[in-house]
Order: structure tokens, then sequence, then C-alpha cells
């Protein structure tokens, strides 16, 4: 059931326009941001992230990593990273608790945003996904939950299609096993 749900969250992020990459653990999303990293990266703070230290794995990978003073340095930044509370599987959808500016800037201003994913939190769908939204609106009843499902797009009246207007243009969704199992934590 586990490899059916993934199977069908990947098929569906990438129908949404998202890249996702299955890593062996850690150090393989770190080899990635490294090699896919176009310059400045935003790395918020983030549970899961501050137990791996990611920014500090970042920096000695060579990445250019803005942690802290995120209002002057996110405009000129080329992508960010974050963790992920849990994702829907039948949309490809990532949720992300958002409340905290940085994990917002870092989200939506940068032209590439990478998304560290555990794959112990991928649901069936968004009925499977109200428990731990519930769980998450109990902790703090005036969070901001983000849904991302793949790159920014847009359309004008003519339905012509833009891709990276409203936030990123591209998406990487880096699925790493053993991040952080808990729907509660980034």
């Amino acid at each position: 059931m586990v490899k059916e749900v993934k199977k069908n969250f990947v098929s569906a992020a990438e129908a949404a326009g998202a890249q996702v990459v299955a890593c062996d653990g850690v150090k393989q999303a770190v080899e990635y941001l490294a090699e896919k990293t176009p310059g400045i990266l935003l790395c918020p703070a983030f549970a899961s992230g501050e137990r791996i230290d990611l920014a500090g794995q970042l920096r000695r990978a060579g990445i250019t990593v803005v942690d802290s003073d995120f209002r002057e340095q996110a405009p000129t930044a080329q992508a960010g990273v974050t963790g992920v509370n849990f994702a829907m599987a039948d949309t490809g959808t990532l949720a992300l608790e958002s409340t905290a500016e940085e994990i917002r800037l870092a989200t939506t201003l940068p032209e590439v945003q990478f998304a560290l994913l555990d794959p112990q939190k991928i649901y069936a769908d968004s009925l499977e996904a109200v428990e731990p939204l519930r769980q998450l609106h109990l902790r703090d009843p005036r969070n901001y939950i983000a849904y991302i499902t793949g790159p920014s797009r847009t359309a004008d009246i003519e339905r012509v299609l833009t891709i990276g207007v409203h936030g990123p243009k591209q998406l990487h969704i880096l699925l790493v096993p053993g991040l952080s199992e808990s729907p509660l934590e980034m």
C-alpha cells in the first residue's frame, strides 16, 4: 500500500510540473541540492533541517546559504529549501505549516523551491490528511498552512498559462526517508 501511495504521489506531482527525486538519505539530498541550486539558497529553520544540520551540510557542499536576515536576502535568492509536514498522493500536493515568515519567503520568492519530504508522510488523499491537518490546527489555531501543487502557475483571461509569476518556476521534491515521520514536524 505504501509503495502504491508513493507511486501515485510521484505521478500526480510530476503531472503538476514538479520534479520528484527519491534519495537514499540526507547525503544524497545534499548532493542533489549542491548540483541543482542556481545561486543563493534560503534555508529557514525547520525541525528536521535543524536536526540534520542542513544549513551546515549545504555550506560544506559549497552552496551559498542564507539562514538569517531573510527580509534583506530573500529578494536576491535564487532558491529556497524547506521541509514538508505531509503530502497528498491523489493531487501531488505538499502541505507546509508556514506561519514563520522565513518559511513563506523561502517558498514564494525564489524561482526554485526544494522541498524535503519523508515518504512516510504521504497520505493517499485529502480525506486521509484530515487528521494531521486537525492536529496542526489544534496545536496552533492561528497558523498558516500552505498547499503547494507543482510550480507556481497562473492564467490570464485568455487562458494563457504562465509558470512562475506568483512563485517558483521550479519545484523539486526530494523524498528523503528517515527525515521525520511526524506530520506536525517539517
